[in-house]
């Protein structure tokens, strides 16, 4: 443990960065699933070939291409942008952060697209029904019927999309944001101690993960609540 001596700060403040990594990639995640899934379950067939385009790619491609191809595929861009406005401009680029939630939102929400693809078919067609004939508009009926019932469905997968998201938070330390991997390569170099950095950042993922499972098991209970009571 001496050898941690001088690094729990940055092991803490590492930890926040990945905890704000994984809520800001969360909400995006969310975001692309549910419009991949809605675009799939359209009946434009040009939406359909794209979120069909979209699932393919990102499920198809290595992760860690992905984050390097966008890191890298932003910054070409924008300095291109720039020196079309302005040509002493050398280089631009996004921030770290930024660029990894993109990118790992973009994984896994190719992944909760089919999720949530396949948790509205699974929708019971009476109760829409019955939300029509009550005199519920559209979007009532999708925002008080679909929707609850939707997510019911899709929360055991999703709680294996957050926990997939979670753990590709460590891959942007390879594009230098300074999360807990980052600062563990930092303390490794310092003081030669491999194992017991990487052991540290073991026990924090691992505390990530626990408290994600915890909090699915807890949401998966209340929203199967009324079939307790059924029973």
């Amino acid at each position: 443990m001496s050898a941690l001596t001088g690094w729990w700060d940055d092991f803490f403040w590492g930890s926040v960065v990945v905890g704000q990594v994984f809520f800001v990639s969360l909400i995006l995640m969310v975001v692309f699933g549910l419009i991949g899934a809605a675009a799939k379950l359209s009946k434009s067939r040009v939406a359909q070939r794209i979120a069909d385009a979209y699932t393919v790619v990102f499920r198809g491609t290595p992760e860690l291409l992905v984050l390097l191809l966008i890191y890298f595929g932003s910054a070409v861009t924008l300095t291109a942008i720039a020196q079309l406005f302005d040509p002493s401009v050398k280089f631009v680029d996004i921030p770290p952060f930024w660029a990894g939630s993109f990118s790992i939102a973009l994984i896994v929400g190719s992944y909760a697209t089919e999720t949530f693809r396949g948790a509205f078919m699974g929708v019971n067609p009476g109760h829409i029904e019955a939300a029509r004939a009550l005199g519920l508009s559209s979007v009532q009926t999708f925002f008080y019927v679909r929707i609850p019932e939707m997510w019911r469905l899709a929360l055991p997968p999703f709680g294996n999309h957050m926990l997939s998201l979670i753990k590709d938070t460590a891959l942007i330390s390879i594009i230098g944001l300074n999360e807990t991997l980052f600062a563990a390569e930092q303390a490794i170099g310092a003081t030669g101690k491999p194992f017991t950095m990487y052991i540290v950042v073991g026990c924090i993922y691992l505390g990530f993960s626990t408290i994600i499972t915890l909090t699915v098991m807890a949401l998966e209970k209340y929203a199967n609540r009324h079939l307790e009571r059924a029973r």
